[in-house]
């Protein structure tokens, strides 16, 4: 007996390393993974608990949001058309003193919400307070890997909370909730901070979420100071012996590519942050190469605006092509790869980001009836360039319906912007005397 069957959907597969669609298909879940994927008719309505009817919609893995600082929702447009020195100093980390335990709780439900009504169901999340992350990803049936942040300023004592939050929460909610290390960056810690944050994470068993050369100028001032490049210092201080996820990468060397290959390492993208703050476009093509993981990420919304990783897809794609000068460049077979394989492989979470028999059962689907999707001669085509996240429909996590027909089934959407109002006032005070780190020049 299945516990659910999703009947009459349209299948994205992944079959000999390509992604297909597969018409009018009914996929079974039992528990937390998905146990069959059959032409519709094959599957009795009398073998399921639940049948649920998404004739026409499009089944596609749960996207995933390989980096994020998801409870940044809190301060979405209060950062626009400045230059990334000024949107650190000026405004993100005077704005982020604001923040009190309890609003990230309400910001990260905010932003899960956004999240799975855009088809999300995975985040590597990297932020401050992550009890109370953990908390709403638990309530909230989503998965993620979570990462506390910490700047070398605040010393082995706030390293000392990270790893207790580590040890509390790692495998926690039914194995969803994954738990790494954060040092924020080689420009807010310094080698000593950034090897004893090594040597924890070796400790503990886990990975490490960090920044590494956002942008060209973060390289150049790295060869200034310490004369090697960001991936190096991260070498040297023994970072890169465990799994790491490198955020952004634009700065990112030829010479450095070949030395990251020579450990655990995967970079995500997030291109529309580069676009709005003009960072530049990283050697995607060079890290899939050298054989590093590839995924997608939003960033946070203050620089992206969204968590739409649907849109960050589509963006990616045409701005390496823009760049190259080469319309050939990141075709949809290689995109998709990234979004889901790539993503999976970023998030070290081999079971997800595909849809087949002994996955778990993270799957979106999405309408297919909007003008904007139609007519449908290549359904991989329309869901890179055509669909939006306002297409998703239902949304399933680890088996589990977290948003049916376009409603929310375990946030209350209401409550949480209620909360988060109470809040605005006092979090969107801008205190120039006041902040959290301090953006290198």
């Amino acid at each position: 007996m299945f516990d659910i069957v999703l009947s009459g959907c349209d299948v994205l597969l992944r079959q000999g390393g390509r992604f297909c669609v597969e018409d009018g298909c009914d996929i079974a879940v039992t528990g937390e993974r998905i146990t069959a994927i059959e032409k519709s008719g094959h599957i009795g309505r009398e073998a399921a608990r639940e049948w649920i009817d998404v004739s026409g919609r499009l089944a596609i893995p749960g996207l995933i949001n390989c980096h994020a600082h998801v409870p940044m929702v809190l301060f979405r447009g209060l950062a626009e058309d400045v230059g990334i020195e000024s949107w650190f100093n000026d405004f993100i980390w005077p704005l982020e003193s604001n923040l009190e335990p309890e609003d990230v709780y309400w910001g990260m439900l905010l932003g899960l919400a956004e999240m799975i009504q855009s088809g999300v169901t995975t985040v590597a999340d990297h932020y401050f307070f992550c009890d109370y992350t953990a908390q709403a990803v638990q309530e909230a049936g989503t998965r993620a890997n979570i990462t506390w942040a910490v700047f070398g300023h605040e010393g082995e004592a706030k390293l000392n909370r990270t790893t207790d939050f580590v040890r509390k929460w790692q495998g926690a909610a039914g194995g969803r909730i994954a738990t790494w290390l954060g040092p924020h960056a080689p420009y807010t810690c310094d080698d000593a901070f950034l090897s004893l944050c090594a040597q924890r994470a070796r400790e503990l068993g886990v990975g490490i979420h960090i920044h590494c050369s956002e942008t060209h100028e973060q390289r150049e001032l790295s060869l200034q100071q310490h004369g090697v490049t960001p991936p190096e210092v991260l070498r040297r201080t023994g970072v890169l012996d465990v799994p790491t996820i490198l955020a952004h990468g634009i700065g990112i060397t030829s010479a450095d590519i070949t030395m990251l290959a020579q450990h655990d390492v995967a970079v995500a993208q997030c291109a529309k942050t580069y676009l709005k703050l003009g960072m530049g476009t990283a050697r995607v093509d060079e890290f899939r190469a050298a054989g590093l993981k590839v995924g997608v990420g939003t960033d946070g919304v203050v620089s992206s605006n969204t968590l739409d990783v649907l849109e960050q897809m589509r963006i990616l794609a045409l701005d390496h092509k823009q760049s190259a000068h080469d319309s050939t460049r990141m075709p949809i077979q290689q995109l998709l790869d990234m979004a889901f394989v790539g993503g999976a492989a970023t998030m070290r979470m081999p079971e997800i980001g595909e849809l087949a028999p002994g996955k778990f059962a993270d799957i979106t689907l999405l309408r297919q009836d909007g003008a904007h999707v139609f007519p449908r001669y290549d359904a991989t085509a329309n869901l890179v360039y055509s669909h939006r996240a306002g297409d998703v429909e239902t949304v399933l996590c680890n088996g589990r319906v977290l948003l049916r027909d376009g409603r929310l089934t375990t946030i209350d959407l209401a409550r949480v912007r209620a909360e988060v109002t109470q809040r605005l006032a006092r979090l969107n005070r801008r205190a120039h005397d006041k902040r959290l780190a301090t953006y290198p020049t």
